[in-house]
């Protein structure tokens, strides 16, 4: 490298170092809205066939309902119920998120303490949504 240019910053970081930095809640909200995407675009075969199952028929829809008691082969029933809780989570997630950059570029909210409360109220509004979707899942009302 010629000595006028100077190395990136943590362009020679290795992965544990990069783990143990602290990002701000907006960057932790920036990267979990990524994450919330991917994780609805590999589950969308999973949201197919549920949505299948329960329209065809009523001999479908009693399958579609039964795969969160009985399970579907060898996988528990509980475990449909966390996947689909995992997709409740990821889509109130990311279209809450998505509300949140469409308000700021809409705002022109774009100072850090505005970054940070949006955020903070991201996470608190999906939060208490996945809960009380989760407790109606899992039958506690």
């Amino acid at each position: 490298m010629p000595e006028t240019m100077k190395a990136r910053p943590g362009a020679n970081m290795r992965l544990i170092e990069a783990l143990q930095y602290r990002l701000p809640i907006a960057g932790v909200v920036s990267i979990l809205h990524r994450g919330s995407g991917m994780l609805m675009f590999f589950l969308l075969p999973f949201v197919i066939w549920l949505f299948d199952k329960s329209v065809t028929s009523e001999i479908s829809y009693d399958t579609f309902a039964s795969a969160f008691v009985a399970g579907i082969g060898p996988v528990p029933g509980v475990l449909i119920k966390l996947v689909v809780l995992a997709l409740i989570w990821a889509y109130l997630f990311h279209a809450i998120a998505g509300l949140r950059h469409l308000w700021m570029d809409a705002t022109h909210s774009v100072s850090k303490s505005q970054g940070r409360s949006s955020a903070i109220v991201t996470v608190a509004i999906s939060t208490v949504l996945t809960v009380l979707l989760g407790a109606k899942l899992f039958g506690l009302y």
